[in-house]
């Protein structure tokens, strides 16, 4: 028998992050395209956002307690 754990409590509040913050990415770029996309700042935030929560999902995966 092979003893298999689950994922350790940084991996999950790494995924957890990760969630909030594409979230928060979705929201930013809810308000932009109700500003009628006046600025691109909103834009770059929301993607911004967007690249940090899969960079941290990789590494709730990746990090030792992550996956086994």
């Amino acid at each position: 028998m092979t003893d298999v754990s689950g994922p350790g409590p940084v991996s999950i509040g790494l995924y957890a992050a990760a969630f909030g913050l594409m979230l928060a990415g979705g929201a930013s770029l809810v308000i932009a395209s109700l500003g009628s996309l006046q600025s691109t700042r909103l834009l770059w935030f929301s993607a911004g956002l967007s690249y940090a929560a899969v960079i941290l999902a990789v590494l709730s995966l990746v990090l030792p307690g992550g996956r086994r």
